[in-house]
């Protein structure tokens, strides 16, 4: 099951968090936000299925988030996945941002607890193109253990 967000990178973009990785609907981006990896997202968690929601909130729920740069002129495509779990405490009740988090904690924006990496983790030549300004493409696919 996948939810998908659209947003845009920006000039502040230096992803160099220890802990998160956000994507916001915020229009703007200052160079304390330094989880945030796009701006102008197109939906926030608030925005999400209700089926999608529900089986996030399984502890034994694997939550894949992959972030994806088209290839535009001249430049390549950049792809970097990050891999967290569900957590019973989820809300997805942010209308705001969706943030994925390396530690257990959870309040309304959290998408997913337990990542692999943070912000800081990602993919150089990724953060550059979103530093630039490139379109950004989030797609979070939970799997539920049977």
């Amino acid at each position: 099951m996948d939810e998908v967000l659209h947003a845009r990178g920006h000039e502040n973009v230096s992803a160099a968090h220890a802990s998160t990785f956000e994507v916001t609907t915020d229009d703007y981006l200052t160079p304390a936000g330094d989880c945030i990896l796009g701006i102008e997202a197109d939906r926030a968690p608030a925005d999400f299925d209700d089926e999608f929601v529900a089986a996030c909130q399984s502890a034994d729920a694997t939550i894949t988030a992959t972030f994806e740069v088209a290839e535009q002129e001249g430049d390549e495509a950049y792809r970097e996945t990050v891999t967290g779990r569900g957590h019973p405490d989820l809300t997805f009740e942010s209308d705001r941002s969706a943030v994925g988090r390396t530690s257990d904690y959870v309040d309304d924006r959290t998408v997913l607890v337990g990542a692999e990496f943070a912000a800081e983790g990602f993919d150089r030549e990724l953060v550059a193109a979103l530093a630039e300004g490139a379109d950004l493409t989030v797609t979070l696919t939970v799997e539920r253990d049977a």
